[in-house]
């Protein structure tokens, strides 16, 4: 499959990495075509990898990521083009981080609303899915480096769930570990989570951890 991942950083690399690895075809998208991290990533990701501009990367891919900034996510998905948006599925891994008044920061966009609703209502022609934003980018392409039965909450878009669950099973994830939790409505909470995943990390001292739920 070709698939488009909007960002550079850490998740970007991460998510496009193990892409490549299972056989996909990825391109990285940036503010501007030649972005120096994405060029770098193309240069280890081999003939499957290539990057241009958010708007090339979201014309080349069936199915697309977004890794960007949630703060800055809706910007970089406008000059994607919603006409490259149109149909496909987008999963959103973005959380809305505030660093203003130093760490540990701010998240979520508000308590009524979220990133991924927020690029649903922007872009209604998408198919959003929320999803791997509760883990580290590490966990997000291995689960296998946290022991146990440990899940993950997608939600958005009915149809495209279905693509996202099973993409999400070539990353390690089975599919009875992943808990449909809704609409694109849920995603707020998914994101607010987050205040919490910072806690969990300061009192563990390691990102690599994750949630089990006993039932």
């Amino acid at each position: 499959m070709r698939i488009g991942v909007l960002g550079t950083g850490t998740v970007g690399q991460a998510i496009g990495s193990r892409l490549v690895e299972l056989g996909h075809e990825v391109r990285m998208g940036s503010r501007q075509a030649g972005n120096e991290k994405a060029v770098a990533w193309v240069s280890g990701a081999g003939e499957r990898g290539s990057e241009g501009d958010f708007s090339d990367a979201a014309a080349y891919g069936e199915l697309l990521f977004n890794c960007t900034a949630g703060e800055h996510s809706l910007e970089a998905l406008d000059a994607a083009g919603a006409q490259n948006l149109a149909g496909k599925t987008l999963i959103d891994v973005s959380n809305a981080l505030d660093f203003s008044d130093g760490p540990p920061p701010a998240v979520g966009i508000s308590n009524k609303d979220s990133v991924g609703a927020s690029i649903q209502r922007r872009f209604g022609d998408a198919r959003v899915v929320k999803a791997l934003n509760t883990v580290n980018a590490d966990v997000m392409v291995d689960p296998a480096k946290v022991p146990g039965d440990h899940v993950l909450p997608i939600c958005g878009d009915e149809q495209a769930k279905p693509g996202v669950v099973e993409l999400l099973g070539e990353f390690g994830w089975p599919a009875e570990r992943v808990i449909d939790l809704g609409d694109i409505s849920r995603a707020c909470g998914m994101e607010m989570y987050v205040t919490l995943w910072l806690g969990f990390m300061n009192s563990l001292g390691t990102a690599e951890f994750n949630i089990a739920l006993a039932r």
